[in-house]
């Protein structure tokens, strides 16, 4: 008897698993107790309370701060979230302080919150929940002074996270020509799509930390969520990295050394534009996607017109070009640059550089770019520290942990991005590139308030 086969769709998933901390994060809060206060009020409520131990024992703690196994004499300082409860109750007692090693995480842009929120993502891919509901401005330079409308009261698409409606996440890589073209005898003539789906808009960036086993860790956890890890040729050879999911990095001087790796890639990056390396590669790689790794002043329509179709926009750590420029806006001009031209559904455009939070994603993919490879995020997911002139990562990294990690991080930002997608209303993320109509700037809109006012810049 022939087997059946049903045909079934799976939805594409993520699993997150707790992969906990290798080395000890910085609480956020010192909590510093009087011990012969505490003593003295527990004898008074002993008193007052005719020797009831429950109540007694009893803590004014949601969170289980004075919990442990002696209570307030040595309080769970990891579990506190600063409501400031114990201290309002009995301020004679109880004071919560900054702890100041938190200060040392990260740099000035790549602060402490960033770290904690990506260290947190990391750990066990949730969402990062803040009970007590955001207390930060509302407003600010970067990625702060733009804002999202979200309205999700008159759009029929809030559930994406919680699976009752789908939400495509899927983003094509690849050049698209504007118009199929077919001869007499109805057979398709002229230039083909040539595209690689990934389920998710985000790739893996070659990191500025090329270890072993860091390396090892990016490709394993890229090849995992069917997405694509970005190397150096060296570090490929080096390593004898392999796998389609492996997209080299390729200078002009590299041409000998690639076709002797004998690597078949499904996507090569080209390092800077050289026309003689692109018309090779487009010989002798027909099958595979050529992205131009370039700078985001680079002259991308000379670049189109010679054959480029992906374009991967880089800017440094911070989100700046060299220009000093923020990314921000350099997506928005990029994007643009096409737009006017009429051939943006040609291209697909990849950015990275100073995308360090789940909301920049969906910031950069409607200010303009179709996907996103992450650089210092997966660093800091890993315990990395920042030093004077890098990263330091910790010493007994392990391959399967460091994996999870990644996935972890990835899953969050996935989840978010379905709920930013579900609260626009929008199914597929495909359909919010470049959606400028979504977005409000904070500039532009006081620039329309109050220009013309006395004192306004």
């Amino acid at each position: 008897m022939k087997k059946q086969f049903e045909t079934t769709y799976h939805r594409y998933h993520i699993e997150a698993k707790k992969a906990p901390h290798l080395v000890s994060h910085p609480n956020r809060f010192q909590v510093k107790v009087s011990r012969l206060g505490l003593a003295k009020l527990l004898i008074k409520e002993l008193l007052h309370h005719k020797g009831k131990l429950d109540v007694v024992t009893s803590r004014p703690c949601m969170y289980g701060v004075f919990s442990g196994p002696i209570g307030g004499f040595a309080p769970r300082e990891s579990l506190c979230v600063g409501c400031l409860r114990c201290t309002t109750e009995h301020p004679d007692v109880v004071r919560i302080f900054k702890n100041p090693k938190r200060d040392t995480l990260g740099d000035h842009y790549f602060t402490p919150d960033h770290v904690d929120t990506v260290v947190h993502e990391a750990e066990n891919g949730r969402v990062p929940i803040k009970g007590a509901g955001y207390r930060g401005p509302f407003g600010g330079t970067g990625w702060d002074g733009m804002w999202t409308d979200m309205s999700e009261i008159v759009r029929p698409t809030r559930d994406g996270i919680h699976g009752r409606e789908f939400i495509s996440t899927v983003v094509d890589i690849g050049g698209k020509p504007d118009r199929l073209q077919f001869n007499s005898q109805l057979k398709q003539v002229g230039p083909t799509p040539q595209t690689i789906s990934i389920p998710i808009p985000i790739l893996f960036d070659a990191l500025p930390v090329q270890t072993n086993i860091c390396s090892t860790i990016v490709s394993k956890a890229a090849r995992q969520l069917r997405t694509f890890s970005i190397f150096p040729l060296k570090t490929i050879q080096k390593l004898g990295l392999k796998g389609q999911h492996i997209v080299p990095i390729i200078a002009s001087g590299d041409i000998h050394a690639f076709a002797k790796a004998k690597l078949e890639p499904k996507m090569i990056e080209m390092d800077g534009f050289d026309l003689k390396m692109l018309s090779h590669l487009q010989k002798h790689h027909a099958d595979a996607v050529l992205i131009l790794r370039c700078g985001f002043d680079a002259n991308l329509m000379e670049a189109f017109d010679k054959g480029v179709r992906v374009f991967h926009l880089v800017a440094d750590q911070h989100g700046k070009g060299k220009s000093g420029a923020f990314i921000l806006d350099m997506i928005r001009k990029a994007h643009s640059t096409f737009v006017q031209r009429g051939v943006r559904e040609e291209v697909t455009l990849i950015g990275s550089g100073g995308i360090i939070a789940a909301e920049h994603l969906a910031k950069a993919i409607i200010c303009g770019l179709d996907a996103v490879a992450l650089d210092t995020p997966l660093l800091v997911a890993l315990q990395a520290r920042f030093v004077k002139n890098g990263f330091r990562l910790p010493f007994f990294l392990k391959v399967e942990w460091g994996r999870q990690r990644l996935k972890n991080l990835c899953c969050s930002w996935h989840d978010q991005l379905l709920e930013i997608l579900g609260a626009m209303g929008i199914r597929e993320v495909r359909r919010m590139r470049g959606e400028m109509g979504r977005a409000m700037f904070q500039k532009e809109l006081e620039k329309e308030a109050f220009s013309g006012i006395v004192g306004y810049e």
